[in-house]
Parts: C-alpha cells; sequence; structure tokens
C-alpha cells in the first residue's frame, strides 16, 4: 500500500472520529488528528518507515472507532465496578461542571464509602511496628 492512500485512510478516520467538546485539550478525537498531522508532515508524499505497524496501528483505530468489541462483548450492566453510571463519569470526567463544596465533598464520600473496607478494625490498619 503507498503512502498516498494510507495518509486518505487516516484523514478519513480522523473526519470519522468523533470530538467530545467537553474535554477540551484531553479529548481522543483530537490527540489522534494531532499524531496523525504530525506523522504524515509532507501529506501525501510522507515516507511512511514501518508500514506494517501503520497498518496495525490503523486498523486498530478503525475497530475502536467502529465499536467493533462493544458490540461484539456487550456490557451486562451500564456501571462501573464503583457502581457509578457512564453518564455520571462522563459529567465528572468532562471538566465542564462546576461543583459546589458540598457535591464535591458528597460524591468523594460516597466513593470512599465504596471502597473502604467493612471494618475499620482490619489487620492491615492496626499493624503497629
Amino acid at each position: 500500500m503507498m503512502a498516498a492512500t494510507r495518509y486518505r485512510r487516516f484523514l478519513k478516520l480522523c473526519e470519522e472520529w468523533p470530538l467530545d467538546e467537553t474535554k477540551k485539550a484531553r479529548d481522543l478525537g483530537t490527540f489522534l488528528r494531532q499524531r496523525v498531522a504530525a506523522a504524515f508532515r509532507e501529506g501525501e508524499n510522507t515516507q511512511v518507515a514501518d508500514a506494517e505497524k501503520c497498518d496495525q496501528m490503523y486498523e486498530s483505530l478503525a475497530r475502536i472507532n467502529a465499536n467493533t468489541y462493544r458490540q461484539r462483548f456487550p456490557r451486562v450492566r451500564d456501571t462501573s465496578f464503583t457502581g457509578v453510571t457512564a453518564e455520571e463519569c462522563k459529567l465528572l470526567l468532562s471538566g465542564s461542571v462546576q461543583q459546589t463544596d458540598d457535591e464535591k465533598k458528597s460524591l468523594w464520600r460516597t466513593l470512599t464509602e465504596r471502597f473502604s473496607s467493612k471494618s475499620d478494625d482490619s489487620p492491615e490498619k492496626t499493624h503497629e511496628k
């Protein structure tokens, strides 16, 4: 496969890759666009040093973009091990939500309660030297 074809495939992938406006400088789509621009500085005339690795990377990104594994292995629940839903995670990670101190404490308290041990008298916590 020629460099021009690889370049066009990556450009098409960048066009299809969704942007998450809530993640400003932390968006994967933005990062992908920057990396493609850096890797193909000379556009279609860029010489690809490792064609096989380049093609593997493209195929991997294309599978992520197409939700291949999400469709192949559907989730049983819409929560993570923390019990927080996908929408709650998205909201927390967006960075655009302005929370009051009470809301932050409430979320922190909820998370720490879920991860804290059942008993504060566990051997790990009471071990003295």
